[in-house]
């Protein structure tokens, strides 16, 4: 007897197509969500730091991790060493690993005065805030800034290691959508207090490559 064989129809076949489809779809769509939650995150890091500076200088009149009384304002508060205290001026660098600047005491000072979440102990291994991808944050006085040439305003915030795809959508967001002018700017990520002074334009970033971004206020 012959053996009969049997397969997919074709409206099987086009169920089992449409299933996939509808598979990947909502894979791109979840990945596209997951992009757009990340932007948001990295775009209210840079939004909330001013938040911390503004809310730290109407309480205290002073300027956090430059607060020459920080002691006295803030119970448990160091004061920074390696600059002038009280000038106006959050000296060291972003990104440095050395924890007694006044770049590294800003954290312990927003925090201490409640104003920003995290531990107040420099020691502590999650000391340092981190974007959402993992790179680090920071801040300093653009007068003591070593990066990017033409910057305006009174201090910069940095986010490292942020894929080229989110730099752009962080630009379009928060400035003028090209990444080599305005207030917010792009450049290639170096070794940590390295700065690259050269500026990335927008159609020059690579989508999977990681930058330094900056963002003046």
């Amino acid at each position: 007897m012959k053996k009969q064989q049997s397969g997919f129809t074709l409206i099987e076949l086009a169920i089992v197509l449409v299933i996939i489809g509808l598979l990947l779809g909502g894979v791109l769509k979840g990945q596209e969500l997951i992009n757009s939650a990340k932007v948001k995150n990295m775009a209210s890091d840079f939004k909330n730091i001013q938040v911390y500076i503004y809310g730290y200088q109407d309480k205290y009149r002073a300027l956090p991790g430059d607060d020459r009384l920080a002691s006295t304002h803030v119970t448990g508060g160091s004061n920074g060493a390696g600059g002038t205290l009280g000038n106006g001026v959050i000296e060291g660098d972003w990104d440095s690993a050395t924890l007694t600047t006044e770049a590294a005491l800003f954290w312990q000072h927003v925090r201490l005065a409640g104003l920003a979440p995290g531990p107040t102990s420099t020691t502590d291994a999650n000391y340092f805030p981190t974007n959402a991808d993992g790179g680090r944050i920071g801040i300093e006085s653009v007068s003591a800034f070593g990066g990017p040439a033409g910057l305006a305003g009174a201090y910069v915030i940095c986010s490292a290691a942020v894929l080229g795809k989110y730099a752009k959508q962080l630009d379009t967001a928060l400035d003028d959508g090209e990444t080599s002018t305005g207030s917010f700017r792009a450049y290639a990520a170096g070794a940590p207090t390295v700065w690259v002074t050269s500026n990335v334009a927008t159609p020059t970033i690579a989508d999977a490559t990681t930058y330094n971004v900056c963002l003046t206020f």
